[in-house]
């Protein structure tokens, strides 16, 4: 890092600190690191050398660690490192306003039809495609949804999915603000839908993406306040359901881990354990929900609450075979986790194996995700490196 770089990471920093009224010595304390060493940070005259710091400073500024890198969404040059999110965001922009997008043709079956293949294309982490399909997709449920008076349910339905799909993708490349905007919109039309069940999956995202805005207690809250209303309003316990109702339970055990809320986070991953044996793998309405997918979050959770070990004991009794196909992303998402749970025992050699078969499973997953960075400054000694020529290449070019 450059000094101008590091004079502006401080800046940012510092900003961040006062808008939360902090001094100096008390946000120092609560990263544990000394007064000094966080005045050397905010003058430019050292770096922020570990993620785990930055992931406690953003934490405790109530910020996206974004904010304070400047750099999660674009590349060297200063572009964005997803190519389609500027694409997808002057989409967004259109709100269907006549001339937005040339309609002709362009039929719900058709529109539904390219929201199921970018939604398999985020779930296969072919986050390119997705982004090629999303832009004009976007313009075209938005102008579906004002051509004729009110937005049919139907209409609204098909752009709740569209909406949904550019949240899940826009969160997984890095993109947290136009994905929250985006899951936002799906909310809402899911709600305008009347479709009970969908507007419980759009809530299920959403519950993900306040924990993402550094907010788990009011995640947790909208979760589990989701899963309530499907209780009310859907008695009937068909598989897709119940898939929401557990997936509402993991977004909600997630949350709970974001707040290091150890009993709250177990007695929800066993209530969703619970759930998953009765539904067995499945994916519906894109939820992945299963005992896989259970013990996926379970993983997560236990690294988010600082237990490695724990976390790697579950992957290594995972059978990844059982999940439906398709699912690139669970997949891809173990080996991460694994990698950083084994990072953190010091395990270096193992998280690099595992960062490897990561990147060849699913490479566009491994480049655009910011969370995969958290174990590179862990893991990467030049040794190591040296060993695994390929690592190094991929290293380097995230650099």
């Amino acid at each position: 890092m450059t000094p101008s770089d590091r004079e502006a990471a401080g800046q940012r920093i510092a900003r961040a600190r006062r808008r939360r009224g902090l001094s100096q010595a008390v946000l120092a304390g609560l990263v544990g690191r000394s007064e000094s060493w966080l005045s050397q940070v905010e003058r430019g005259k050292r770096s922020v050398d570990s993620h785990s710091v930055l992931l406690r400073l953003a934490g405790v500024l109530r910020v996206d660690i974004e904010e304070l890198t400047g750099s999660a969404d674009r590349d060297e040059t200063g572009r964005r490192a997803y190519p389609a999110a500027s694409l997808i965001e002057q989409a967004m922009m259109g709100y269907g306003v006549p001339g937005s997008v040339d309609g002709s043709g362009v039929t719900l079956d058709f529109l539904r039809s390219q929201a199921r293949s970018a939604y398999q294309a985020y779930q296969a982490t072919r986050y390119d495609a997705a982004g090629r399909i999303l832009p004009g997709l976007i313009r075209g449920v938005d102008t579906a949804a004002r051509t004729v008076g009110s937005p049919s349910p139907a209409a609204c339905a098909v752009r709740a999915r569209v909406y949904d799909t550019a949240a899940a993708v826009l969160s997984r490349v890095g993109e947290p603000f136009l994905a929250w905007a985006a899951a936002d919109r799906a909310l809402f039309a899911a709600e305008q839908s009347g479709d009970a069940l969908l507007a419980a999956a759009s809530a299920w995202r959403m519950s993900y993406m306040i924990t993402g805005r550094k907010h788990p207690q009011e995640a947790l809250g909208l979760a589990m306040a989701a899963a309530a209303a499907l209780d009310h309003t859907m008695r009937a316990s068909s598989p897709a359901r119940l898939s929401v109702y557990g997936a509402l339970h993991l977004a909600a055990a997630t949350a709970a881990a974001a707040s290091f809320d150890r009993a709250t986070t177990q007695s929800l991953l066993a209530i969703a354990r619970g759930i998953a044996d009765r539904t067995g793998e499945a994916n519906h309405l894109g939820t992945a929900f299963g005992p896989v997918n259970v013990a996926i979050h379970a993983i997560s959770a236990s690294l988010r609450l600082g237990d490695p070990r724990t976390a790697a004991e579950t992957g290594e009794a995972l059978d990844l075979a059982a999940m439906p196909v398709g699912l690139v992303g669970r997949r891809t998402q173990v080996n991460l986790d694994l990698a950083r749970a084994y990072a953190m025992t010091r395990k270096d050699a193992a998280a690099v194996n595992l960062l490897l078969a990561g990147e060849r499973l699913s490479p566009q997953l491994v480049r655009y995700d910011p969370a995969t960075r958290d174990v590179l400054p862990n893991c990467c000694a030049a040794s190591t490196a040296h060993r695994h020529p390929s690592f190094g290449r991929w290293r380097t070019a995230r650099a």
